[in-house]
């Protein structure tokens, strides 16, 4: 009635001992970094278009607690840190606290999933801190 199936399934070949695989765990580290590395990238720009030198000190300490926990993460590698240009258009600043609190929640989210305390915190923190931000532009 049927034809019986002459190829090899796919799920047979991805089980193949020859092919790396990674564990849960390696993804949802991978996938954090990831996560915390572009709300790093946010973070330095905000910092560069930061009106006040105490938003400005703020958003460079936090960028370093962000960098420290992605090396953490990727056993002992900074992350590459391109340095934003000055002079930026400071009518960008709702959308990259936007993107921010949008990156800062993923991280959680993540960090939340791994079970990983260090990480929960930062990312709790980070979003929590553009959620003030983003109500202070809103009243201004």
């Amino acid at each position: 009635m049927y034809e019986p199936i002459r190829t090899k399934s796919v799920h047979t070949m991805a089980a193949a001992p020859g092919v790396p695989h990674r564990s849960r765990e390696e993804e949802l580290d991978i996938r954090l970094a990831g996560q915390l590395t572009a709300l790093l990238t946010v973070t330095d720009e905000l910092r560069t278009l930061a009106t006040s030198e105490g938003e400005r000190a703020a958003l460079s300490g936090a960028a370093d607690r962000i960098a420290e926990e992605v090396a953490r993460l990727t056993g002992g590698h900074y992350p590459l840190r391109a340095e934003p240009t000055d002079g930026g258009d400071p009518s960008r600043v709702p959308a990259l606290r936007q993107r921010a609190r949008t990156l800062a929640g993923n991280a959680l989210a993540v960090a939340t999933s791994r079970d990983d305390a260090a990480a929960i915190a930062l990312a709790g923190e980070r979003l929590a801190a553009h959620e003030a931000g983003g109500r202070d532009l809103a009243t201004a």
